[in-house]
């Protein structure tokens, strides 16, 4: 294996899937994980098999790709430009899918292409629950948009979507962060129930959120994607422990030429460069010691100053970092080196990318 090198641990993968699968499963919900995290065509098929209903893509080309794994999966990136729409319109021709929204211009673009193409598209309405995003801002926008789509060809109105990525918080305090998103969510619902546009699907959730989604009432499905990997963020909020963490970029030791520090061959284009979300420094941190983390990075370069703990490891050594944020470092991979019992496979990321798939 050359470094730096994506490595992922299949026992922790499928750890990870079935503790959410059966979560969902135990609270009624229904599973549906955005694939952005992993791209990766053999993992989502476990988090099918474990009992996931679905999958959340965010591109044209994760859809091209997922619709080979399911059947069944939701655009939650509003399509925009005609070689988009053309292409997730292809997409509907072999498998059930929705898109999310949250206006008439997208929704009107949408419906003329499905109309041309012959095939029915599910909305969802995205709405505003605090992240500032996008969405709509108010229950009488969604209800006029939802009133548009059911007059609309090609497209049926199949209910709302939200994301509540502005919570992100320790586990004692997300609960109740999370009841002012569920009396905001029960107001659009209402308001739709009113008008005679029941949402069959209310669509919600990410991994900081993920287990206390019970608390928000109303919500159908779930759709956490960072936990079957995690990271050293999610650690840090209290969400999962480290051995829960089953992805690490594997790197090897270059230089310990400057005092005080050693140098490994991943940098920005290996970890990324995103900053450490949960407070605090660094761009991730060293299994079997997380006091050490890289400080600093330039394209290639990773620095990982030293404390006085006496760990000093050699020129060719190997050390596993954990990045900040493990779906950034992910997209950055030629391919995943799985760990499954002593063997060691290569896994392609085939919906990593933006052109059409198969190229």
């Amino acid at each position: 294996m050359e470094t730096p090198a994506a490595v992922v641990s299949l026992s922790t993968v499928r750890r990870n899937t079935r503790k959410v699968a059966a979560y969902c499963r135990d609270q009624g919900l229904a599973w549906r994980p955005h694939v952005k995290t992993h791209k990766c065509v053999e993992i989502a098929r476990l988090q099918i098999e474990a009992g996931a209903v679905g999958l959340t893509v965010a591109t044209p080309r994760e859809a091209e790709v997922m619709a080979t794994v399911s059947d069944d999966l939701l655009l939650a990136h509003t399509p925009v430009g005609e070689s988009k729409l053309d292409r997730i319109v292809e997409v509907a021709e072999k498998v059930r899918l929705r898109v999310a929204l949250d206006s008439p211009e997208a929704l009107d673009n949408l419906s003329r292409a499905a109309a041309r193409a012959r095939v029915t598209i599910g909305v969802l309405i995205e709405v505003d629950l605090g992240m500032k995003r996008v969405g709509v801002g108010t229950s009488a926008e969604c209800v006029e948009l939802a009133r548009i789509v059911s007059m609309s060809h090609g497209v049926n109105f199949d209910g709302i979507l939200f994301y509540p990525g502005h919570i992100r918080t320790q586990p004692d305090a997300v609960s109740e962060a999370l009841l002012v998103v569920t009396a905001n969510l029960d107001r659009y619902v209402q308001s739709l129930d009113r008008a005679g546009l029941h949402p069959e699907i209310v669509s919600g959730g990410s991994t900081p959120t993920l287990w206390s989604s019970h608390v928000i009432t109303g919500m159908t499905e779930m759709r956490a994607g960072t936990c079957v990997f995690n990271d050293r963020d999610m650690v840090a909020l209290g969400h999962c422990g480290w051995t829960d963490c089953a992805y690490v970029v594997r790197a090897s030791v270059i230089s310990r030429a400057v005092p005080g520090q050693v140098v490994v061959d991943a940098g920005s284009k290996a970890l990324s460069k995103e900053e450490f979300r949960a407070g605090g420094e660094g761009f991730g941190v060293l299994v079997g010691h997380p006091e050490h983390r890289v400080s600093r990075m330039s394209e290639e370069h990773g620095i990982i100053h030293l404390t006085d703990d006496g760990w000093m490891p050699e020129i060719g050594d190997t050390v596993d970092i954990i990045p900040n944020h493990v779906c950034l470092s992910v997209n950055l991979q030629d391919a995943l080196w799985v760990e499954d019992q002593g063997r060691l496979e290569r896994w392609a990321l085939a919906a990593r990318g933006r052109a059409r798939w198969p190229e």
